[in-house]
Parts: structure tokens; sequence; C-alpha cells
């Protein structure tokens, strides 16, 4: 059994095209999508017709919610902000009552998924630093969760006392709890504009990060073709 663990899509359908033939190439057996599956780029429905028809276990991410909402944009950023609404006017009532019916936080067989924190997961707070990810483990119930949200890659660990480690590969180890961030699929935000994901192996306790090139070129035109702003497809290239 091999979990991919994947999030923060936000409607870049090359990126999980790529990610989703790499898990396959390395005998990925089951799938979990930490959220955000639209927002920003110029394929929301396309991702999210694929990601359901995965059957995969999902949690809602912020921009999930506002595209199936109603509500005023104004505290997003602008950029964010014209891709949401754009966003709505793409996706039809029966997509948007399926976004709403997602959960914030998930169990999955004996590990916890959530798209931002545990201690309060429809405020959609950041999990940036020890201290961050303190508040989470507080409310951590299980040995091991997974989150996005920040578009950054990161893991965390509370034995003695929580503490940052680098993603690249961890092994799980008893009386330890660990929360990691997967990066985002389909905008990262660390200066690497590779899709990220991880892959989970519970019989190794094992998570391996792992990044992939896409064709970007052809996302960067999508967004420029559906009228989006150009500096949506512009960052993509820069990770951040």
């Amino acid at each position: 059994m091999r979990y991919a663990i994947f999030g923060d899509v936000h409607a870049n359908l090359e990126a999980l095209q790529a990610v989703l033939e790499d898990a396959r190439a390395h005998e990925v057996t089951h799938y979990v999508c930490l959220g955000d599956l639209v927002g920003y780029n110029a394929d929301p429905v396309a991702c999210l017709e694929l990601v359901r028809s995965m059957e995969c276990p999902i949690v809602k991410g912020n921009h999930d919610e506002q595209a199936c909402e109603v509500t005023d944009l104004s505290y997003f950023n602008p950029l964010a902000a014209r891709a949401i609404q754009w966003t709505r006017d793409q996706l039809t009532d029966e997509h948007k009552e399926w976004l709403k019916a997602l959960k914030f936080s998930r169990l999955v067989r004996n590990f916890t998924i959530v798209h931002s924190t545990l201690d309060s997961p429809a405020s959609w707070g950041y999990v940036l630093s020890d201290l961050d990810a303190s508040a989470s483990f507080s409310y951590q119930h299980t040995q091991l969760c997974f989150y996005g949200h920040t578009h950054v890659p990161r893991a965390f660990i509370r034995d003695t006392r929580v503490h940052e480690v680098a993603p690249d590969l961890i092994t799980l180890e008893a009386g330890k709890k660990y929360f990691f961030n997967a990066g985002s699929v389909g905008q990262p935000r660390d200066q690497d504009w590779r899709a990220s994901y991880a892959i989970y192996t519970p019989a190794e306790q094992t998570i391996q990060w792992r990044r992939l090139s896409y064709d970007i070129e052809t996302a960067q035109k999508k967004i420029i073709a559906a009228g989006l702003p150009e500096r949506l497809a512009l960052r993509l290239a820069e990770g951040r």
C-alpha cells in the first residue's frame, strides 16, 4: 500500500497530470487530496472532475470554499479574488455543491488530513513555524497528519519539543508525531516551479517528497487565453 499525498492543485491540469503519472510509475495504490482543487489557474472543471473521479479522500481548501460561495472577496489579494470570481463562473451548481460538502479534516486509515490547521481548520491559518505547528499538534490524535495551504513543503516533528526538519525523506519513529506539508501541485511558492507531492508508504513508515517538471508553457498559455491576469502565468515560472 502506497499513498500519493497531493494538494493545492489550483486548476493546473498539466501539473496534476504529471503528478498522477509519476505516482503510477512509483506503484502508488491510493490517493489523498489536501484540498484547493481550484483557483488561480485555468482548468478548474477538468481538475475537479478528474480528482472526483478518483473517489479518493479529500478535504476542503479555502479556494474550494470561496468558489462555491457568493461571499465578498475583498479580503483576498486582487489576483486571487479575480481568479476566484472567474472560477465561480466556470463551475456548475453541481460542482459547487460537491465542493461545499467536503469536510475540513478527515481521518484516513491511521493518519489525518487537513488543508490548513487542526486547531481551527475553517479559519485558514498558516503553519509556517514551530509555534504554528505546536497549536495543531495539540489537536492531532494520530501520529501523522498531512496538510497544505502554504504551498511550501515542510515537516514538523513533536518529540520532547516541536521542531522543523527537511522534508526530503522521513522515516516515522515511535513516540513522535509528524505534521507534514507535501507542497503544492499547481502553484509552488518556494522558488521552485516544479510540481510537488509526497508518497507515504505505511509498511516502511516512510514519507518521500517528490518534485516534477511538467508542461508549464501550456498551463501559462491557458491562463492568458482564459483572460485571467498575466501575472498568474508569470508567477508559475517563478515558483512564488
